[in-house]
């Protein structure tokens, strides 16, 4: 399997340097800029050590330097792989057994901290952090943005979709990773605004003052207001072998994928029906990556019906109230076994269901970085949040919350500012709202000329088609954002509207030539998967319903847009339902012929991948009476890990809720100083 992408559907494939470096003492190559895990895993690699009290292999699962599976020992410091760049000739290893101690101890003083003050720090250079910062530095107002990435624009850099929402507001029809390269131009044009990357906020200390790591530095900040804009972190699964190499939450996948153009998996099942597995199931058949199915615990999915319709006329099914039962193999993940469960999310015995795949994407939630904000309150500093870590919601909102912000920051800083209109509110609200009313097919009777079908049928924050219409046709049902969109009026067929919807919600039905074999043009982008003029493509419907195979008559591609519209010849009775065709066939998402059923389940999952504790473990002592996280913390270990509780803590939260324990009998973990783990020697100097 080759796993470095060598062409992509959206993105370049710039030539990077070779950079040598050591794996266990054998030589392998990473690219110049790339970070550890990823030049192992562009090497096949994905089992980076073993853990010390199980002997259970470890990977990746987040990539964004939250957890601590994917620890390797760089240059004989234990490092985050996903968060350290390979160096020339670097020594790295497994940290299967522990660095021997130093013989010789060096002496160590304590060197003067670097300190400066700032009127603003915003945490996180993504969506909202940017947006946050261009209001600010528009207005003149000091501010430090930090960021623990080596670029700004947070998840945006690893988006290759085009976004919903407006034009005006949000960029709506402009792909991810463009809009974060935007927004980051912008902030770099403002002298008011200083910007230090590879920056990493350790604590909000209780003297006012911030720890920041930068560039592997100590230095204390102090501002006078604090903007919390620093995301969230995925949430984790109790499942039956979760603790298997090869399971990664959606960012992790998306950052090989569309980050670093690697293709970490050949055959991917991912659990999660939001937008965030929806997406990373799109952006999986980009790289090439066969997309075995989707599972869904609730009745439908939660994310937009456009991204699942998406998915299904590619030839990806999705299983909805169905969850995860079991990750099966040896080492790294070698098949996943799927349940139907009911309306109290409990297994149905007898629906289990097995498919071979190599790797479980688990994108089932976020939680948001409130700690920040916390400690700021603590400590009586004026505290703003927005995007993920003020709450969950798209990108799209994220931006538009994060101008709301600055402009509020800059206001209670003393700038001149007008008002936010109220308009600004209503739009933040309709932009952060989830999935509305789905409506049936506009009716369109007539067969005559050329117009558009729109199969985006779900009331969605989205309206870019509305105003690229050179004919101003598209109009939404009541002139809203969050509406359905309606055709009404003369098409001219130039397919605007197809190459700016997100969704890829659009096709053009042109009976000019030919009313009983009307040309139908619709929209790919997988185009790493050629279509060809004279090909024969299995047209499907919304659902993803087989229509009948019908020819290519024209492809034209769009370099702007990087969008092709292919024009088949589709029969009267057939043309105004078609939508897409599959490129993905029957065979790849086959079921094995016996489902795999692990003895035990309920209590075999890991709660605590950094200890190792059991989900069993952790329960026994719940029906002993123990609802105190740090008594089950000193008992067992779970949340004492190098992560800090970010994962576990979740998860046992739920078995207290599975237990019948009330929220408020729960007493909280106690969270200390540092959020991110650090070697001591970044705060002495060493002699």
């Amino acid at each position: 399997m080759q796993h470095r992408l060598s062409e992509h559907p959206i993105l370049p494939v710039p030539q990077k340097q070779d950079i040598p470096f050591y794996w266990n003492k054998q030589l392998v190559y990473a690219k110049d800029g790339e970070m550890i895990s990823s030049a192992l895993i562009a090497n096949g690699i994905s089992v980076f050590g073993h853990h010390h009290k199980d002997g259970t292999a470890q990977g990746i699962f987040c990539a964004n330097g939250q957890c601590a599976k994917c620890t390797v020992i760089a240059n004989g410091i234990p490092v985050k792989s996903c968060m350290t760049k390979v160096l020339p000739n670097m020594i790295v290893s497994s940290a299967d057994g522990l660095p021997s101690i130093p013989k010789e101890v060096p002496e160590i003083e304590f060197s003067d901290i670097h300190e400066l003050e700032t009127e603003v720090l915003i945490i996180g250079g993504g969506p909202s952090g940017l947006a946050a910062a261009i209001q600010l530095g528009s207005h003149g107002i000091k501010t430090l943005l930090i960021d623990d990435k080596h670029e700004l624009g947070g998840k945006l850099v690893l988006q290759t979709h085009k976004f919903f929402g407006s034009e005006e507001d949000s960029n709506a029809g402009t792909r991810g990773h463009e809009i974060g390269k935007l927004l980051a131009g912008e902030v770099s044009k403002l002298a008011s605004v200083e910007v230090w990357i590879n920056s990493t906020a350790l604590y909000v200390f209780s003297d006012k003052k911030v720890g920041i790591l930068k560039d592997g530095e100590y230095q204390i900040v102090s501002p006078k207001r604090i903007l919390n804009a620093a995301g969230a972190r995925e949430k984790f699964l109790r499942f039956s072998g979760n603790n298997l190499a090869r399971i990664y939450g959606a960012g992790a996948f998306q950052t090989l994928v569309n980050r670093d153009l690697i293709r970490p998996t050949e055959r991917l099942f991912i659990i999660g029906g939001g937008n965030v597995g929806l997406i990373a199931g799109y952006h999986a058949l980009q790289a090439g990556i066969e997309v075995v199915g989707l599972a869904e615990a609730m009745p439908s999915c939660g994310g937009y019906k456009v991204h699942a319709d998406k998915l299904k006329r590619l030839g990806v099914p999705i299983y909805t109230s169905h969850s995860i039962l079991s990750a099966n193999g040896e080492e790294t993940v070698e098949s996943v076994t799927i349940v139907q469960v009911d309306n109290k999310f409990q297994p149905v015995k007898g629906t289990e269901k097995s498919f071979q795949c190599d790797t479980i994407l688990i994108a089932v939630g976020l939680d948001s970085l409130s700690e920040f904000t916390i400690e700021a309150e603590q400590a009586g500093l004026p505290v703003y949040a927005a995007g993920d870590a003020l709450e969950i919601a798209e990108a799209s909102s994220a931006m538009f919350n994060g101008k709301i912000a600055g402009l509020l920051i800059a206001k209670d800083c003393g700038a001149q500012v007008d008002d936010i209109p109220s308009e600004w509110y209503q739009k933040a609200e309709v932009l952060k709202s989830h999935p509305g009313k789905i409506k049936g097919y506009q009716n369109h009777e007539s067969e005559e000329g050329v117009f558009p079908i729109i199969h985006c049928l779900q009331e969605i924050p989205c309206n870019p088609c509305t105003t690229v219409c050179p004919t101003n046709s598209i109009h939404t049902e009541d002139g809203s954002l969050m509406a359905v969109p309606l055709y009404k009026g003369s098409c001219i067929g130039c397919g605007k509207c197809l190459l700016i919807c997100p969704g890829l919600a659009i096709t053009l039905v042109d009976y000019r030539q030919d009313k009983e074999f009307p040309s139908v043009t619709l929209p790919y982008e997988v185009c790493n998967n050629p279509v060809s003029v004279g090909d024969s493509l299995p047209v499907v419907d919304i659902d993803g319903r087989d229509l009948g195979s019908f020819p290519v008559v024209a492809v034209q591609s769009n370099k702007t847009k990087l969008t092709q519209l292919i024009k088949l010849k589709i029969p009267r009775n057939l043309a105004k339902q078609a939508a897409s065709f599959r490129i993905q066939s029957a065979e790849v998402s086959a079921k094995l012929d016996k489902a795999i059923i692990p003895e035990s389940l309920a209590d075999d999952a890991m709660i605590c991948l950094c200890e190792r504790v059991k989900a069993g473990e952790v329960r026994k002592l719940i029906r002993q009476g123990i609802t105190d996280l740090n008594q089950l913390k000193a008992i067992t270990r779970a949340g004492m890990g190098p992560c800090g509780a970010k994962t576990c803590e979740v998860l046992i939260k739920g078995l207290l809720r599975e237990e019948g324990i009330p929220t408020t009998d729960v007493v909280p973990n106690t969270k200390r100083p540092v959020f991110i783990e650090v070697p001591l020697e970044k705060f002495p100097k060493v002699k």
